[in-house]
This record gives C-alpha cells, structure tokens and sequence, in this order.
C-alpha cells in the first residue's frame, strides 16, 4: 500500500465486536495504511467479545463529527450487535456512508454492520452478506444476500465488502486489501 491510503473506521462508544474492529485496523496499520477510528463521542472505545464479554478498550481518534469523508479511501463498518445498532440511529454514520458511496468510494462491513447500510439506503442491488439474523432485513432493502465467507459487489458504482462473522476475517482483510489496491491504482493512474 503507498503511504497515502487512508481508512476511517466508524463505531459507537460502546459494543463493537473486538476482532471486527482490531483485527482490520491492526492488519491495515501494518501494512503502512493510515486508519482513523471515529465514534460518537472522545470517550473510550469498549468493546465486546461475542456481544457479552468485555474486550480490549480503544481510544477513538476522532469524533464521528469531526471527520470528512473525503479524506479517505475506505469506510469499514465492524459488527457487534449493540454497536451496528446504536450506530445507525447516528445520522453523522448514515451521512458518512452516503459521503462514500455517492464518491465511488468502497466500504467494508462484518456481521451487523450492514444494518447502517441499509439505514443508509445503498444497498438496493447489492449482492452481499451479514451476520445471518440479518438476511431479511437487507432481503427487504433490495439486496441480494449470499451466505459467503466474502461478497464483494462493485454494483451502482461503489464497492461493497462483506462478511458475515469474526470466523471470516481473513477473507474480509482479503477484500478490502484489493479494494484498496484497486483505489491506488485508480488514483496513480488519475
């Protein structure tokens, strides 16, 4: 990845799912890419480990206010029940989501964090996974669910990455990896 790739990871102060949220920033952040993590307020970051136990605590970078859209490459979306939840109530992360995908720019989610995006309205068309109990929400905002490990969909002019569970991490890093190298290459090119 060249220096310049930034991600900005959205979450809310209280529920994402650990790995969903870890293992993508620290996998990215070692391959040089700049990752911000932005949630609702300055206040620690507690996440969880199968939505019950307390997982590590992380600081949030910015506030969900204080972040452009345009300052990044890639919007990843962890899961987490509580978290996917409270997150899309957050008009700041629907209007994030819009910034993207109205950009052409992709955006990665695991598990429940599909449920911002069809709060957000974008997935009409998309082929794409979640965490299960999903299904029909997305089924009824005009997605095609697949049950995969890794979809990924470059429908209506923007990629989506999704996953479905924490099990599918090395196959979410995968797609956003290529997502990301695809976006390099597009704009080495521009």
């Amino acid at each position: 990845m060249n220096h310049h790739t930034k991600v900005l990871a959205i979450v809310t102060n209280h529920g994402v799912e650990q790995d969903e949220l870890l293992v993508p920033v620290r996998h990215l952040r070692d391959d040089g890419v700049h990752v911000d993590i932005a949630a609702p307020s300055r206040d620690d970051i507690r996440t969880l480990v199968g939505d019950e136990q307390p997982g590590e605590t992380v600081e949030p970078t910015h506030t969900l206010d204080e972040v452009d859209a345009a300052d990044y490459d890639l919007l990843l979306v962890p899961g987490g029940t509580l978290n996917a939840d409270a997150l899309r109530t957050h008009r700041k992360a629907v209007d994030l989501v819009l910034a993207f995908t109205t950009s052409g720019r992709p955006v990665a989610a695991i598990c429940h964090g599909p449920w911002l995006l069809v709060e957000s309205g974008v997935v009409y068309g998309k082929e794409l996974t979640s965490y299960p109990s999903l299904r029909t929400d997305l089924a009824n905002a005009g997605a095609n669910w697949t049950d995969a490990a890794l979809v990924t969909d470059d429908e209506n002019g923007w990629r989506l990455i999704t996953s479905r569970t924490p099990a599918d991490l090395d196959q979410f890093l995968r797609g956003i990896d290529a997502a990301l190298k695809v976006r390099a290459a597009t704009a080495d090119r521009g």
